[in-house]
């Protein structure tokens, strides 16, 4: 058979392969300043979920150069990959990065007797400031608590927007699967870019996972880990407030103290006296004190609004 007759072939059995909904997708355009690392999230069907992954180098998925899969061992020179079944989610990362790096890549799952299911993406290594970057690419939030991601970026007039990967975009102040995110531009008067300050409140268990900072045809991945209150932190807390409110009671009674004074020695001074009063965080409250100065024994919760 003719060499050119069976690349026909092959190009019509890898067409065939790309037909239907792409079951892999990833960020699009990454910048990374020269030097730096990146963490790149592949996700992929349920149905890919053991299947063969790897990470390909090259424009083209036909002549892309495989880097890492998950057959073989997960690190190779510079770069790491890991898969995470659970999430359905394969990452991978590359370090100490130099202009060598700049190209396209794809994230790859194997199928059998068809193509490879893939999504390519192009990775720009610049010795200049990045034209997206955040901080840090791992942020970790509690349950109940809000965390804040800054995405730094240098197009001019461009608004930024933040997205859950697999998901939706805002482009303004709204909710993502529920959770409320409050977005503010502003353009950072050092550096004359732009900074887009993104703001999850009352995180849940269920915001965990990957999202990014878009702008222009940048993308940058950023993952949110949600963790559960631990004992430590709840006692931290419980005494915080614990703490607070006993300053406001004694308050309280200070100045119940002083204005409850008695000029006369009539009374007598192991006498027992009831006193209403208001204190924060407890409400109308019972006030035992004793003595003709009101000294205070002891507050008790009355058992229904007063």
């Amino acid at each position: 058979m003719a060499p050119h007759f069976l690349l026909v072939l092959h190009i019509l059995f890898f067409l065939a392969g790309l037909s239907g909904k792409r079951g892999v997708s990833t960020v699009r355009h990454v910048s990374v300043k020269q030097g730096g690392s990146i963490t790149i999230p592949c996700l992929y069907d349920l149905r890919y979920r053991n299947s063969v992954k790897y990470w390909c180098a090259g424009s083209s998925i036909l002549g892309c150069s495989s880097v890492v899969r998950t057959d073989h061992p997960k690190t190779s020179g510079k770069t790491s990959f890991s898969d995470d079944i659970n999430q359905l989610v394969f990452t991978v990362t590359m370090t100490s990065l130099s202009s060598s790096d700049s190209d396209y890549y794809w994230c790859i799952v194997e199928r059998k007797n068809k193509a490879g299911d893939g999504n390519r993406l192009q990775i720009s290594v610049t010795p200049d400031t990045p034209g997206l970057y955040v901080d840090q690419q791992e942020v970790t939030g509690v349950v109940g608590q809000n965390v804040t991601v800054q995405c730094y970026y240098s197009e001019a007039g461009a608004r930024g927007r933040w997205c859950r990967m697999g998901g939706k975009c805002l482009l303004n102040s709204g909710t993502l699967d529920g959770t409320s995110v409050t977005l503010h531009q502003q353009t950072n008067i050092v550096t004359n870019g732009n900074v887009l300050t993104v703001t999850m409140s009352a995180l849940r268990i269920v915001d965990t996972g990957w999202y990014r900072c878009a702008n222009g045809d940048y993308q940058m991945p950023v993952h949110i880990t949600v963790n559960q209150l631990t004992t430590k932190q709840n006692t931290t807390f419980s005494s915080n407030i614990q703490s607070t409110n006993s300053t406001d009671t004694m308050r309280a009674l200070n100045q119940v103290h002083s204005s409850q004074r008695v000029n006369t020695a009539a009374l007598d001074k192991d006498m027992v006296s009831p006193v209403v009063v208001y204190i924060p965080h407890l409400g109308w409250s019972l006030l035992l004190t004793r003595g003709s100065i009101h000294t205070p024994l002891r507050v008790e919760s009355p058992p229904h609004p007063w």
